[in-house]
């Protein structure tokens, strides 16, 4: 299990470095529950895929990551 929350630290990690916005700064990897790794993963891999992307196409991602986060 700590092998795939490793991996999930890594994804979201890249993703925020990849987008290099502001308000992504404060996502952290414990926010997201375990049940969420494939969406995350699907998420990087779009991410990784593809050199830029739009405001819209950002403010998406963020969006998405939101819904994905641990209930508080």
């Amino acid at each position: 299990m700590e092998n795939k929350e490793q991996q999930m630290h890594l994804m979201i990690e890249s993703i925020k470095s990849k987008l290099k916005v502001v308000s992504i700064a404060a996502i952290k990897s414990d926010h997201f529950d375990m049940k969420y790794f494939e969406e995350i993963q699907d998420i990087y891999e779009l991410v990784n895929s593809r050199d830029q992307f739009s405001i819209a196409e950002i403010e998406s991602i963020v969006s998405t990551l939101g819904t994905l986060k641990k209930q508080t």
